[in-house]
């Protein structure tokens, strides 16, 4: 792999520069942003994902509360183009899967909108609907808009400072677009992570004067299928097959091996599952997948799918301030 990283490093320094030459023609005013009327949050990260930007979605919309709350995705995967309107009777192949399991999840206490254009998303969802917040999904390398506050997230896993650019490493740009962001969260930390290995971490990151570092960790919980809930302690000792299509699901299966017996069908992120694929996990007794990947299987109609139900948890009390809003 660092033979690999080597011969890949010219190509890396090309893409630095191209990225670097392209965040200093927004800095500077040569590119023009939108600011946007309505409160925008954007939410992303510097690496090619895997930071869990949906459960982080998913617990700003619950933190905000009093709010009218708008989320505008670019819906990847999806076969539509232009801007879209999610609603329940969608498909995850029409608007994207993490798009439809926010819609689905939260109904119509939200709007929920697909626009690879960020900047028509906003304006045709705000125009729309009386909103007091938009938040912007994997938005972060969207600089055509101009947010009023960006939430950066990094893996505990593969911390940005410890990565490279692409191809080289995983990182959409240098480890300097750090600086635009409010708040850094450090995701998918061990549940247990001391206060001395946190404090660690932030002399590593080492945050500007107006950035707060906080540290998160994923929270899991039910096991679902419909309106019936099967606890995880109920399940110990259980064979069961877990099927992921997602970035990184090794905590995912750690978690699980601590109660069952884990068969893990791994597939790549935002897996278009195939007939074969379905005949294949037809066949296991007993199937739990991510809440992402549910969106995608349910209309197969397999009678022992199950999903594990996920959140975003922070250690400590977390430093996010939405008093601003207006």
């Amino acid at each position: 792999m660092r033979k690999l990283r080597l011969l890949l490093y010219p190509f890396a320094v090309l893409y630095d520069l191209i990225t670097a030459l392209r965040n200093f023609f927004f800095n500077v005013g040569l590119t023009k942003q939108y600011r946007p009327k309505v409160f925008t949050v954007a939410v992303g990260n510097l690496s090619t994902g895997g930071t869990g930007k949906t459960p982080m979605i998913e617990y700003l919309i619950r933190s905000i509360t009093d709010k009218k709350v708008g989320v505008v995705s670019r819906g990847y995967g999806r076969s539509t183009r232009g801007y879209l309107e999610v609603e329940t009777s969608h498909t995850p192949k029409e608007v994207g899967d993490e798009p439809l399991q926010i819609k689905t999840k939260f109904a119509d206490s939200i709007k929920v909108a697909v626009a690879e254009k960020r900047v028509l998303g906003i304006k045709n969802l705000s125009e729309r609907y009386d909103l007091d917040v938009i938040l912007l999904d994997d938005a972060y390398q969207h600089r055509h808009v101009k947010a009023h506050k960006y939430i950066l997230l990094t893996s505990y896993d593969r911390p940005y400072y410890q990565d490279f650019v692409l191809p080289a490493g995983d990182l959409r740009e240098s480890a300097a677009g750090v600086t635009r962001a409010d708040h850094i969260i450090v995701t998918k930390c061990p549940s247990n992570l001391s206060v001395g290995e946190q404090n660690k971490i932030r002399k590593k990151i080492k945050p500007r004067s107006y950035q707060t570092v906080d540290f998160a960790y994923i929270g899991y919980s039910n096991v679902l299928q419909g309106d019936e809930k099967l606890p995880l302690e109920g399940l110990k000792q259980k064979k069961v097959t877990l099927v992921t299509g997602i970035a990184k699901p090794q905590p995912l299966v750690d978690h699980l091996s601590q109660f069952l017996e884990v068969d893990h069908l791994k597939f790549p992120d935002h897996h278009n599952f195939t007939d074969q694929d379905i005949e294949k996990i037809r066949k296991m007794n007993f199937i739990i997948t991510t809440e992402k990947d549910y969106m995608r299987l349910k209309k197969f109609g397999i009678p022992n799918l199950y999903f594990i139900e996920i959140e975003t948890k922070f250690l400590g009390e977390e430093d996010l301030d939405f008093t601003n809003i207006k």
